[in-house]
């Protein structure tokens, strides 16, 4: 059994801060959920760019889903354990999530360059048997590295404190309390997250470079625009995404700081699958025009 010891032992902070991930909760919701079914819906967004961002959502909807509901009834609730099964399940389901996400994005990139750089031949390119793969072997790799680390994690000896201090079981403040020896954990964490973070922001890297190549040989301005309007909407999602992640795992356990560790955490976990929606719809044409059949339709 341990104790989430959360962000503060203030009530009324506690009261502020479960409307505020309360608010933000739903609207991940409702927006990453509702661009599954925007997608579903609308014809014009039956391509493989738009089934990917469908994927992406409803991973972004089950990743907060994973965290939020028991930060929520940890700030009004007196008891906040969690248990020893319950904590490895949450650890297991948003390692294999966030996981999933890095080399998602990096698939989306792929996908891009694609578009882009060969687009008369983008439907036999992107056909069913080459994006339905992709998408499986993204869960399948954020499953297989979840695993180790859930398990590495979890054979460690806890015997002393059981206060984990965070709102959820992260792999660093469990680590922090650990009484046994962490040096082959924190070995994993660098080496596996390392290079899962090298391996996905490559192939962003490089599909952008060719990306670019294709961009400066376009004569048309509205070409351009429109690719720009797509591509910056993904790398701004990719930047603030693996920034976050590379800032939490890839650092020494001596520098684990549970209050900046905690924000950042909160960032990558909740704020960004709020974002998404954000980011993917508000730049792209399809979409707002998708969302606006869609609402004329639901007046009607």
């Amino acid at each position: 059994m341990f104790i989430l010891m959360g962000f503060t032992d203030d009530f009324d902070l506690q009261v502020v801060l479960f409307l505020l991930f309360l608010a933000i909760y739903l609207f991940t919701l409702i927006g990453n959920l509702g661009l599954v079914v925007l997608v579903t819906a609308d014809a014009r967004l039956h391509n493989p760019m738009y089934y990917f961002l469908s994927v992406l959502s409803f991973l972004d909807a089950c990743y907060s889903t994973v965290v939020t509901p028991k930060m929520l009834i940890n700030f009004l609730a007196e008891d906040k354990s969690i248990s020893l099964i319950g904590c490895a399940t949450q650890m297991l389901l948003f390692v294999t999530l966030g996981t999933t996400e890095c080399f998602l994005l990096a698939v989306m990139a792929y996908d891009r360059y694609v578009a882009i750089y060969n687009p008369l031949l983008y439907s036999v390119s992107m056909s069913p048997g080459v994006y339905v793969p992709l998408i499986v072997a993204s869960y399948i790799a954020g499953f297989i590295h979840a695993t180790i680390h859930t398990v590495a994690t979890f054979g460690l000896s806890f015997c002393g404190s059981n206060e984990i201090r965070h709102v959820f079981c992260d792999i660093p403040p469990l680590l922090a309390i650990s009484c046994s020896d962490t040096e082959i954990n924190q070995l994993l964490l660098f080496y596996l997250v390392g290079s899962i973070e090298m391996v996905t922001i490559l192939i962003v890297l490089v599909s952008y470079g060719f990306i670019l190549l294709a961009i400066l040989k376009m004569r048309s301005a509205e070409g351009r625009r429109k690719v720009f309007s797509t591509c910056g909407s993904h790398l701004t999602g990719v930047t603030i995404y693996h920034g976050t992640i590379l800032f939490s795992y890839m650092r020494p356990n001596s520098s684990f700081d549970s209050n900046h560790d905690m924000i950042v955490s909160i960032f990558y976990t909740i704020v960004i699958p709020m974002l998404n929606p954000i980011i993917y719809s508000l730049r792209n044409k399809d979409v707002k025009e998708a969302m606006k059949k869609l609402l004329k339709e639901a007046c009607n």
